[in-house]
């Protein structure tokens, strides 16, 4: 499980110029009856749903698990569920909290300029109605992970990576309130399921049948269905996950070769390398040798 993490950026003219710029990004899990929020955050963010709050940036946050409650001076209070994304806009009072008895999870990320304002002025968002379903849709997650995980490497140029990471969550979130995804199909809504909780538990180890239960599916029908839309077996498309985790931690953290094979959920760093080199063509030492190679020549003139 992801741990709770939050971090507020700094801009300079560069990113102003850029036209867009990340603020903020986070995550954060809210037990039952945890205060909310749950993490220190500075004073000119601070949320009580007494008082409300107001933002100078726009915000997108996405509830994963649980469900809460939202309202702003341009909506009355509604019940967020899990899957449910919703906008803050600058200058209008808002405030949500998850419900105290089921706690949520939540990621968030915080941005703004010309370029944002423009598009946001569009009237392709509704800010009377902030609310999206995304429903279980694993490519929101993988996103809100990249963001995260790009701004914790902070290798030269993120600022600009991660506004266009955000740039991708919108277009995600554009997508699907223009067309629906999988609105007449009862399968591919439970196999979009299926993905989404391999894509949060990537590194546990998971047993697909007690998974297609929870759908509910027969696992003879969940098997074949899911590779029939994805082009993977459930346990291949699982172990690429993990493997491509490790990717990531290899070219961007300084964790050795058995922490990120611990924290992919691999118990030996024997089969972890075996499996690595088979999916890539090296080793994990390998790769990330040539990563650190990649990057000391592209910085050279």
């Amino acid at each position: 499980m992801q741990k709770s993490y939050f971090k507020y950026l700094n801009t300079g003219p560069f990113e102003e110029r850029w036209g867009m710029y990340v603020t903020t990004v986070g995550y954060s899990k809210v037990d039952p009856n945890d205060n909310y929020p749950n993490q220190q955050h500075p004073q000119s963010h601070e949320l009580t749903w007494n008082r409300g709050r107001i933002l100078n940036d726009f915000y997108i946050i996405f509830i994963s698990k649980g469900k809460g409650v939202y309202a702003s001076d341009l909506t009355e209070p509604s019940e967020v569920l899990a899957g449910t994304c919703f906008f803050l806009y600058p200058g209008v009072l808002h405030r949500y909290k998850p419900d105290p008895n089921i706690g949520w999870e939540e990621y968030w990320v915080g941005f703004n300029g010309c370029f944002v304002e423009k598009l946001m002025d569009q009237g392709i968002f509704d800010r009377e109605n902030p609310f999206v379903f995304l429903g279980l849709n694993k490519d929101i997650l993988i996103f809100f992970r990249q963001l995260i995980e790009t701004v914790q490497a902070s290798l030269p140029g993120y600022p600009q990576q991660i506004a266009g990471i955000t740039m991708q969550i919108l277009g995600l979130i554009s997508n699907v309130v223009q067309h629906h995804e999988y609105v007449n199909d009862p399968i591919g809504k439970l196999i979009a399921k299926a993905k989404f909780i391999i894509q949060e538990s990537f590194e546990d180890n998971l047993d697909m049948e007690k998974l297609a239960k929870q759908l509910p599916m027969g696992y003879s029908s969940f098997r074949k269905s899911f590779k029939r839309i994805t082009g993977e077996s459930p346990n291949q498309y699982h172990l690429n996950l993990r493997l491509e985790r490790a990717k990531s931690l290899l070219a961007t953290t300084i964790l050795n070769i058995n922490e990120v094979a611990e924290q992919t959920g691999f118990e030996s760093v024997f089969y972890f390398s075996k499996l690595f080199k088979k999916k890539n063509g090296v080793s994990p030492k390998h790769y990330r040798d040539n990563e650190e190679a990649f990057i000391e020549n592209d910085g050279s003139d």
